[in-house]
């Protein structure tokens, strides 16, 4: 996280805003480092000061956006008492450390205690950095969660995996392939968060067995494609040349709003362009449109799968066996599910109930922007199920405030991609 100061606004700010609200503190989540914000930053820190974060106050304020923090136990400590010290349940600290016995704990021993609050926060933006420390912080919570990487993109970020389930039957949901669309991001980190802490509770998930679906299921989460491009959306990309490039990209095409209006990744090549299901056609269509170089949108690149993110989703689906996927977008509230005359053997009936289930309409891709996608890709390469899901409503980037209704309307969509595979299956 970067240095910020009082005055200062955006992202990096709601970060420590969102850290300083989960310490305990009231603080406006607004972005906008005032006075009041410095306040309770001068107040968490107990020193009086508070006016800029530096390294050594990101590593006090960190531990609550990753959702947990380390306790060394000391003679005559137990879970228990470790527990009320923290606000924290007994059963989370037992969940994230299954190798220490609570009737037998030894001072010296070093836990991971979560804290009590849930981890996917629904009211800052999504990067990369703050993706990757909520993925960190649910595989401490939740350790029988696998987490990892597909590969790396343009600027050499991780492209974070998060596999849920021990299965035969793989399916796997990717999210934020463009830019300005990252609020599908947290879509499905909170699936990942209801799911895990579901099985750990031994509870239900929506009603269906969440300990079923774990040994009946392998479920593979690519929750941002394009982390490039979103951290460029929402203002924390690093002064440098990939953002003097975004700039020079973005001048070419006046008419398109910068950096709202960005899709593509951070060499402007549109990834949801890039894979070999009628790339020429989509060239050509591109092309009469006018996105004949790298843009901020619709340009399809050099060739298919030439960029390293797309490449990367291209060889992770190779190296699998998904049976289903989905495909997270924004926005228009519409399921699409087939590519030109593909259809799938029960994917017709399978975008029906998520239709039923989310509200949403189920159309067939329009020619236009039925070409070179992953979702086409899939279908053609295997001829098994693969949905676009478009979610929300209005103009991209969608705000915060229609999460809760998005997850609202998708979290049956998630858990129907298992059990919709698994009833069609049997």
């Amino acid at each position: 996280m970067r240095n910020i100061y009082i005055g200062d606004t955006g992202t990096t700010v709601q970060y420590m805003q969102l850290a300083l609200k989960r310490a305990g503190y009231d603080v406006a989540i607004n972005g906008a480092f005032t006075r009041d914000t410095c306040k309770a930053l001068g107040a968490f820190l107990k020193e009086g000061v508070g006016c800029f974060v530096d390294t050594s106050v990101w590593l006090k304020l960190l531990p609550y956006l990753r959702g947990y923090t380390t306790h060394i136990v000391t003679q005559g400590e137990s879970l228990w008492s470790i527990a009320e010290a923290y606000d924290t349940s007994l059963s989370a600290i037992v969940t994230a450390n299954p190798s220490v016995e609570a009737a037998n704990l030894q001072a010296g021993t070093r836990l991971y205690v979560p804290y009590a609050f849930s981890l996917v926060s629904e009211e800052v933006a999504y990067t990369s950095e703050f993706t990757r420390l909520i993925i960190e912080g649910l595989g401490v919570r939740y350790p029988f969660l696998v987490t990892g990487s597909i590969g790396k993109s343009v600027m050499d970020n991780e492209l974070s995996l998060i596999r849920l389930g021990r299965g035969a039957t793989q399916v796997s949901y990717n999210a934020s392939f463009h830019a300005n669309e990252w609020i599908t991001t947290p879509v499905l980190l909170k699936f990942a968060e209801e799911y895990a802490m579901a099985y750990a509770d031994r509870e239900p998930l929506y009603g269906t067995d969440s300990r079923e679906l774990f040994e009946t299921y392998s479920l593979y989460l690519v929750p941002m494609v394009n982390p490039d491009g979103v951290d460029l959306v929402n203002g924390v990309l690093p002064e440098g040349e990939y953002l003097e490039q975004a700039k020079k990209i973005a001048s070419k095409y006046p008419s398109i709003p910068y950096p709202n209006g960005w899709k593509a990744n951070i060499n402007g090549v549109d990834l949801n362009l890039q894979f070999p299901a009628g790339w020429e056609q989509a060239k050509e269509i591109k092309f009469k449109q006018g996105y004949t170089s790298p843009a901020p949108r619709d340009y399809v690149g050099e060739a298919p799968v030439s960029q390293p993110e797309s490449r990367a989703m291209y060889d992770f689906t190779k190296a699998n066996d998904f049976q289903l996927i989905l495909a997270y977008h924004t926005q228009g509230k519409v399921i699409y599910w087939k590519y030109l005359d593909y259809e799938p053997e029960h994917s017709g009936q399978i975008a029906d109930y998520f239709g039923s289930v989310s509200g949403y309409l189920v159309e067939e891709t329009p020619y236009a922007s039925g070409h070179a996608g992953y979702k086409d890709w899939f279908i053609k390469q295997y001829n098994l199920p693969g949905y676009t899901i478009e979610v929300g409503i209005g103009e991209n980037p969608l705000n915060m405030n229609q999460f809760a209704p998005i997850y609202e309307d998708n979290k049956l969509i998630l858990l129907g991609g298992m059990t919709q595979i698994i009833g069609k299956s049997s």
